[in-house]
């Protein structure tokens, strides 16, 4: 990168910054919301909601389906 380019681009280097923390922040949800583990810990969550009554069937259901879907796309 040449001086004047430099010169001129650098107002935009807050921009840049920026963009690039929100990527990071986008990569650490989608790592957090495809973990296996955390899926796994829903899934038992919904099971055990149904269990007690305190999500109705159809509700666990649909949140199983969710949470399977989510399971699949990270394996692909």
């Amino acid at each position: 990168m040449g001086l004047v380019s430099g010169l001129v681009g650098l107002p935009l280097a807050p921009v840049r910054g920026v963009v690039w923390l929100a990527g990071q922040i986008q990569d650490q949800a989608e790592q957090q919301y495809y973990d296996p583990a955390r899926i796994r810990a829903e899934l038992e969550w919904v099971d055990e909601a149904r269990r007690t009554g305190e999500l109705p069937e159809t509700e666990a259901v649909e949140r199983e389906n969710e949470l399977l879907q989510r399971l699949m796309v990270r394996r692909t």
